[in-house]
């Protein structure tokens, strides 16, 4: 039996997963928590990355592994490999400001041409801005910028500090991938390279940025790590390219062309695998590359599961009476309708926006009426994502609905109800660990492994034109 791991270092945690490279099959797996925060020191995902690795029983017997991660994060890197300051994360947005800036400097049009992406405050040439403005000591300092995933990756080869690692800070040794490279906003996922004049634009100065790989090319292989507070590891292992977060679900879930993944989690995502690359200068859409060779058009909401969070807090129940309650309502919740922008948006973009319930009447404020409006609300703002989606050449003829709230029966049944083609729910997994683990055995064989993924559902559609009909009249763009 052959073993690979694919790793998913994401913003909470990090999670192993180690699979038999024939079959797929879950052999054991391990997982650490990562600090809370929007910036983190990057030694304390390398730490939590050892814990995993032994919670999993170690990589003795591994063959390959791979590493998938949160995407956008600032790892900015001096001559020497050390870590200049803490990682700005995705979700660190005091680069509103910057982002702004460089729109309007370059213009958002061009921006998408140029990168396939209008930039947000999540992207990382915004933080590098923002670091060049606040702390222009440290940035004077910037000899290499690197991707969350990338550092790991470079760290897993032995590359680092001199003091921390055997074969010392090689700055050209760092490596990327496809997907990971194109949240950026200096690479370009269309022509497959990097835009220096936009980085140039951002920091203030060029710097070393990190090669990237195909889909199936091997970044190296291992050296032998054991000291306190490091991943154990034994030579020789073939590390694969690495991905971005929802690059990595993708490939985990088999998605092929046709397929759109929705991913509820505290925030939510829409994307989909195509054969042609995308630029939306609205920045509805943004145009990444995945980690197949194709690409990845993407969506994001800030405002997911925690629509259900808060509706199910506000009523006093659990999520499953919340969707008991929702399902005992009619389609359409007899015209309640929730806006749920509960902390701002970014699709549509209204950070300053706040959730409103219209259409209360004395028949439709109730309990049931209240919960299945919270799920349309949820369900309605994904569904605007897939239009969006749908504008920029995207053919859907699949939704893969992933995530925790995608367990609930309610969420399932009244999706089929929003959505106008068919929904599928995969059994609940690890799917960005499991998109390295086919990464590391890509790199590894040469072939990609086609392992299946189990159909926790598949809800009889049952679209229902009132629910999307009575949003789009209330909801505010």
């Amino acid at each position: 039996m052959t073993l690979v791991a694919g790793i998913d270092s994401s913003t909470q945690s990090c999670k192993v997963a180690i699979r038999d490279l024939a079959t797929g099959e879950l052999v054991r797996q391990g997982r650490a928590a990562h600090p809370s925060g929007t910036e983190v020191d990057p030694q304390a995902w390398w730490e939590a990355l050892g814990s995993a690795i032994a919670d999993a029983g170690g990589f003795d017997d591994v063959a390959a592994v791979s590493i998938a991660g949160q995407q956008h994060g600032m790892v900015v890197l001096d001559a020497a490999g050390e870590v200049i300051r803490p990682a700005l994360l995705w979700n660190d947005t005091r680069s509103a400001g910057a982002a702004a800036e460089l729109i309007a400097e370059f213009g958002a049009a061009a921006l998408a041409a140029r990168t396939g992406s209008v930039p947000v405050a999540s992207f990382t040439a915004t933080k590098l801005r923002w670091l060049r403005d606040a702390e222009p000591s440290a940035a004077d300092r910037v000899a290499a910028v690197a991707l969350p995933h990338d550092w790991l990756t470079w760290r897993l080869r032995g590359f680092g500090p001199a003091s921390a690692s055997p074969l010392g800070p090689v700055l050209d040794e760092l490596v990327t991938d496809r997907s990971d490279a194109s949240g950026t906003s200096y690479w370009n996922p269309t022509a497959g390279a990097y835009d220096h004049e936009l980085l140039v634009a951002a920091l203030g100065h060029d710097a070393v940025l990190p090669r990237v790989l195909g889909p199936a090319e091997s970044a190296g292989t291992t050296v032998a790590l054991s000291a306190p507070g490091l991943p154990t590891l034994p030579a020789g292992i073939v590390v694969g390219p690495g991905a971005g977060d929802n690059a990595g679900a993708a490939l985990g879930l088999g998605a092929t062309e046709g397929d759109v993944v929705v991913s509820i989690g505290t925030s939510g995502t829409v994307f989909a695998v195509t054969g042609e690359p995308s630029a939306d200068e609205s920045g509805t859409v943004a145009g990444f590359a995945d980690a197949s060779g194709a690409f990845l058009p993407l969506v994001a909401t800030l405002n997911a599961a925690r629509i259900l969070d808060a509706t199910a807090a506000l009523l006093g129940v659990d999520h499953d009476t919340l969707g008991s309650l929702a399902l005992a309502a009619a389609p359409g919740a007899d015209g309640l309708v929730l806006q749920p922008y509960f902390e701002g948006e970014r699709t549509p973009n209204l950070p300053d926006a706040t959730a409103t319930l219209f259409g209360m009447t004395l028949a439709s404020t109730t309990r049931e009426g209240l919960a299945r409006a919270a799920i349309e609300g949820l369900l309605c703002g994904l569904a605007d994502g897939l239009d969006a989606l749908r504008r920029v050449g995207v053919e859907p003829s699949r939704i893969l609905l992933i995530g925790g709230a995608a367990m609930n029966p309610a969420v399932q049944a009244i999706a089929a109800q929003v959505f106008d083609v068919p929904v599928t729910v995969p059994e609940p997994g690890e799917y960005v660990a499991d998109g390295a683990a086919v990464q590391a055995g890509w790199a590894f064989s040469g072939t990609r492994p086609t392992w299946g993924v189990s159909v926790a559902a598949s809800p009889a559609a049952d679209f229902r034109s009132v629910i999307r009909e009575q949003y789009a009249a209330r909801a505010a763009r």
